[in-house]
């Protein structure tokens, strides 16, 4: 079986324009162990039973009394301890549930205000999100998003969860937890990330320029914003210095994925360059002015979906190769890193934007 090394090194003598052929046979797919579920002491039957003795017989020896109540005291004392261990564990299990109902209902009623916002938008003519209707109103203005609208509540529920799981990570590498448990939490960040493609790819379907626009993002991450997301070649020049110590071999793995990433970046750029040059020069042209030309646009406009997915593939690939070249301690330290990097990103959108002012 060929070593990451070798796929990467061969992988650079294939044409710069076929990168994107190299990703796809980076490997299978990351697998996620699963979660570990809590589970409540249950009361050992056993333990339920505890000798009894006649009236008659627990007066034959006066002298014996006191050790036979403190031994028939003992098993009623752990069964007590085992009930109030349960009556416990379902008290936090009711709160849970209650919690976890409370925040579904909490965003529906986010979502149906959303929605009667929107509709109200519409009714007054407004484009959400647009910058306002032309004064001819040709009607494909003006049409609120409920793709987008969704996308907007996930991800903000996405970004609280990848808080949450930068937290938990953070403790169990202080902790210095088994590898075994560590493997749980790299997956279950791996995993974390596959939804936000997943959900990206949902969103482009929906409107592929607010996605290209980076509106979902902070205006830090804005600034480092490639085809809707980050650019893996950099992010790994990025990372690479916080996940040392590294061997020569893991250095060598890493510059070549670094490399091939660079390829399918360069590739896709290319691609993207040559579509808005074509959208330019037509509508310079003003070939789009009837329904036959404009539906010509919009299904070119629609390749745009497609190097958003593709820049999507290469992030997540990028994500589980390296993933593959470092060991289970390196590779939480690495997603810790990222998170971490991201966080910093969007606390330097909001100093930006609170920053004092003099007066104009």
């Amino acid at each position: 079986m060929n070593s990451p090394s070798a796929q990467f090194v061969s992988s650079r003598r294939m044409s710069v324009y076929d990168p994107i052929h190299q990703i796809s046979m980076w490997g299978e797919s990351f697998k996620s162990n699963g979660n570990l579920s809590a589970q409540i002491p249950l009361i050992d039957e056993a333990d339920m039973k505890f000798d009894s003795q006649s009236e008659d017989a627990s007066f034959d020896i006066l002298g014996t009394s006191n050790n036979y109540e403190q031994e028939a005291n003992r098993p009623i004392d752990k069964i007590q301890r085992r009930l109030a261990q349960n009556r416990e564990a379902a008290r936090k299990s009711r709160l849970r549930k209650k919690a976890y109902v409370q925040q579904l209902e909490s965003s529906r009623l986010k979502l149906m205000q959303l929605e009667q916002e929107l509709d109200r938008a519409r009714h007054q003519g407004m484009y959400i999100g647009g910058g306002g209707l032309d004064s001819n109103n040709m009607g494909f203005a003006g049409c609120a998003n409920s793709g987008i609208t969704t996308f907007e509540m996930e991800y903000g529920n996405w970004v609280e969860e990848q808080s949450r799981r930068i937290t938990e990570m953070r403790g169990a590498l202080n902790a210095h937890i088994g590898d075994m448990e560590l493997r749980i939490l790299v997956d279950g960040m791996m995993n974390h990330y596959a939804e936000i493609f997943r959900m990206k790819s949902a969103a482009a379907k929906a409107d592929v320029f607010y996605v290209m626009s980076g509106m979902w993002k902070t205006t830090a991450e804005r600034f480092f914003l490639w085809i809707g997301g980050f650019r893996p070649s950099e992010l790994l020049k990025v990372l690479a210095p916080m996940i040392e110590p590294l061997t020569e071999q893991q250095r060598l793995d890493i510059e070549n994925l670094g490399q091939s990433c660079q390829q399918a970046e360069d590739a896709l750029s290319q691609g993207m360059v040559k579509l808005r040059q074509t959208l330019a020069d037509s509508v310079a042209a003003g070939q789009y002015v009837e329904v036959p030309q404009m539906t010509s646009a919009l299904e070119k406009l629609e390749a745009l979906v497609s190097f958003v997915n593709q820049a999507d593939h290469l992030r997540q690939e990028t994500l589980l190769q390296l993933s593959r070249i470092l060991t289970i301690r390196q590779s939480a330290r690495c997603l810790l890193a990222l998170g971490e990097y991201f966080q910093r990103l969007r606390a330097l959108s909001s100093l930006w934007s609170n920053r004092p002012r003099e007066p104009a």
